[in-house]
């Protein structure tokens, strides 16, 4: 085999091990799933958003059904405002109920949409009436913890 043969195959492999090495970041970003097919947003409105990331998942019966794309804070309301991108082959009644949930006990925080039974769906722009908050981990324990305290009798 001739040097230069050798010199293009070698290249060749190191081309194909960037690729490869560029895919697997796309991956894990959650930057190559980007769709390009038609979308509509929804806003929905939270207390406490926990741990939920711009690029985090919905899901609606385990099924990713869109991407959160902005987390912002409303000085007005003092509420976490999230923008859902939801892919236009999935449409959900007025009355769908948003939660934060987590993936396993520690994993990713997602938003969950639970469908309603009304007749008229949400389009674009609309915000999602119904949230249920992030459950912090944190809280419970402590709180666990203060009851337990306050439950056990005074030995004198």
């Amino acid at each position: 085999m001739s040097r230069k043969l050798l010199d293009l195959w070698v290249g060749f492999f190191v081309l194909l091990g960037f690729a490869a090495l560029l895919f697997l970041a796309l991956r894990v970003g959650n930057l190559s799933s980007a769709n390009f097919a038609e979308t509509y947003q929804l806003t929905a409105k939270f207390d406490n958003i926990g741990g939920l990331k711009v690029r985090g998942p919905v899901k609606s019966a385990g099924v990713v059904v869109g991407r959160v794309t902005e987390i912002r804070f409303s000085p007005e309301t003092y509420e976490a405002v999230t923008t859902l991108t939801i892919d236009g082959r999935y449409h959900f009644p007025k009355d769908t109920f948003a939660s934060i949930l987590t993936a396993g006990l520690l994993g990713e925080q997602y938003i969950g949409l639970d469908a309603g039974g009304e007749e008229k769906m949400l389009k674009d722009g609309d915000v999602v009436a119904k949230t249920q908050s992030a459950v912090v981990l944190e809280k419970l324990i402590s709180q666990f913890m203060f009851n337990k305290a306050s439950d056990t009798p005074d030995k004198q």
